[in-house]
């Protein structure tokens, strides 16, 4: 396990790989405002005990990376996509098995589409080909709404670490589904999260980035092996944005939905997802090699 600040698509990302650069590549890209840190540690081993060379960084304006001023982001979303390309080539990655899970389902999709020789499959975990603005998928849940329009979770005093770890605590509970949560484990995870931010305030700036143009049209492009997995009860992106998703993909696989699950990546799954995931990355290598 090694992890290491690299200059990537013109910034500093903070990137951490696993297990045996040999082996098959998988770069794992988490959501918004999530750091490398929420793909946490054991799940990363046990990728990489069945194989694979597993890489994870830290967004923009999370983590280790390069930072920007809170509420400036100086940057849009097609350049998180180019950070994704970036931190391959920094590692000397010609090809991966790419991984997103929400706002990172979405940047996978896009480098899919916008560097197709760089990636080998394809997994897509609780994101949508759209979002919740789109007239045809199913809406964000009645609950996940109410606590928007309450004015969400109140932010913290950022330079108070335990204020921010009841803050990054509270707010993951809107998106949960039912299975029962150690909160002992949530709090230490927020407080990794916190000692490795140079800016803890400033991951919030994913909120405010933009640009690019839709690429649900474009979905039909997608000539890689791909996986869609999704909680049955997502409340941002209900079942239906993961439906979609496996309908206009040509090449996806049967839908996997993730039981009990939300808007989360909890550890009740993890063995679920493992073995698919590995199934599917040797599926891919052996299609990519014949």
């Amino acid at each position: 396990m090694t992890e290491k600040v690299l200059r990537a698509n013109g910034v500093d990302l903070c990137v951490e790989t696993f297990g045996v650069p040999g082996d098959p590549a998988v770069l794992l890209i988490m959501g918004v405002t999530g750091s490398m840190d929420r793909w946490e540690v054991d799940f990363c081993r046990s990728l990489a005990d069945a194989g694979r060379f597993v890489i994870r960084y830290d967004h923009r304006d999370t983590g280790r990376s390069t930072s920007y001023p809170p509420g400036e982001p100086g940057y849009a979303f097609p350049d998180m996509v180019d950070d994704a390309a970036g931190v391959l080539d920094a590692l000397g990655v010609e090809r991966a098995h790419v991984v997103g899970l929400s706002m990172g389902g979405m940047i996978a999709q896009l480098l899919t589409l916008d560097h197709p020789d760089r990636v080998a499959t394809l997994t897509l975990i609780a994101t949508s080909p759209g979002g919740p603005g789109d007239p045809d998928l199913p809406p964000m849940a009645p609950s996940l709404l109410e606590h928007f329009a309450a004015g969400g979770t109140t932010p913290p005093d950022w330079s108070d670490r335990d204020s921010v770890i009841d803050h990054l605590v509270a707010a993951q509970r809107p998106y949960r589904g039912s299975r029962p949560v150690d909160e002992e484990v949530e709090r230490a995870l927020a407080g990794r999260i916190f000692d490795r931010s140079t800016s803890i305030a400033s991951t919030a700036n994913h909120l405010q980035v933009v640009g690019g143009e839709p690429w649900r049209e474009r979905l039909a492009e997608i000539a890689v092996p791909t996986l869609v997995m999704h909680g049955d009860v997502d409340p941002l992106f209900p079942l239906g944005h993961a439906e979609a998703l496996a309908a206009e993909i040509p090449t996806a696989r049967p839908l996997v939905v993730l039981p009990d699950t939300g808007h989360e990546f909890p550890r009740g799954v993890w063995d679920l997802v493992l073995t698919r995931l590995v199934e599917h990355t040797e599926r891919g290598s052996a299609t990519a090699q014949g």
